[in-house]
């Protein structure tokens, strides 16, 4: 299929492309374009104008320091993967791209662009939310920072206005005593995950302080729950989730498989988290 006609816009600047964006609220940003052009061939989006924003300068950084990670909006994917700063600083991020699609998928997809697409079955949204992250955007009216938990909207709707573009992605840093892990399953390798989870467990010494997972192709957006009361036992904390959780039923997986899916992620991430959070105290 050929997408529907629009303009293409290949802005001289930063402020070129804002402005493009705020004349028209058709408009679209195109970035790695991984997610948005399939939808455009597919006449699922059908944008008045496209704002191609690869020519823009500067825009490509990958910035790690104790607090955490930046990664501005044309930052591949295959080059976070490939810090070894980002998986030291914080190690959930380069578990969840392993799993991002294929290597041809992730040479020209953004970490940003996923960010913003927020698609509940990718990986991405979930470790963002997981993490307590944040998007920084900006319109010619100046720059804003929208946090995790209020970025997300419903499927594929982010709380990014037409008129911004989304500049940078922060993931804070793995605190003292925490450990993560990340798990998905999906039919083949590559597909969107039927259920994925993310955790981060926090102890002192052999006890557990904190114990949280993040949800990914389970609810219409990244969902995260704390079960730290429940750490005692694996499925008492499964219980937990899934009662803050609505798994949907499509033509991928029923509502129960993907809960008996949250039954096991759970247990098994919780697990590899833990055990991450010991390793680390050495």
């Amino acid at each position: 299929m050929k997408p529907a006609p629009f303009k293409f816009v290949r802005p001289q600047g930063l402020q070129h492309a804002l402005e493009a964006l705020a004349a028209d609220p058709g408009a679209k940003v195109l970035a790695g374009g991984q997610s948005l052009v399939p939808l455009l061939n597919m006449r699922l989006a059908a944008p008045s104008t496209l704002v191609d924003i690869n020519g823009l300068p500067d825009l490509d950084a990958i910035a790690v320091t104790d607090e955490g990670v930046r990664v501005d909006a044309l930052a591949r994917h295959a080059d976070v993967l490939a810090s070894p700063d980002v998986r030291r600083v914080q190690p959930l991020v380069s578990l969840a791209l392993a799993h991002v699609a294929h290597a041809t998928i992730r040479n020209r997809g953004t970490v940003v662009g996923s960010l913003v697409h927020a698609d509940a079955a990718a990986e991405l949204p979930m470790v963002l939310s997981l993490l307590g992250g944040s998007v920084t955007v900006m319109s010619t009216a100046g720059l804003r920072r929208i946090e995790a938990a209020d970025l997300f909207a419903g499927p594929l709707e982010s709380t990014v206005r037409h008129d911004e573009i989304a500049l940078q992605a922060f993931f804070p840093a793995l605190a003292a005593g925490e450990g993560v892990a990340f798990t998905e399953v999906a039919r083949r390798h590559g597909d969107y995950a039927l259920c994925g989870a993310g955790a981060v467990v926090r102890v002192d010494g052999d006890a557990v302080v904190s114990a949280r997972v993040g949800y990914l192709s389970v609810c219409d957006v990244p969902t995260v729950v704390d079960v730290t009361e429940a750490w005692g036992s694996p499925d008492a904390a499964a219980d937990v989730a899934l009662a803050q959780l609505d798994p949907v039923d499509d033509i991928h997986a029923t509502a129960g498989y993907r809960a008996q899916l949250v039954r096991v992620l759970t247990r098994r991430v919780l697990q590899e988290a833990y055990d991450d959070a010991r390793s680390r105290r050495a």
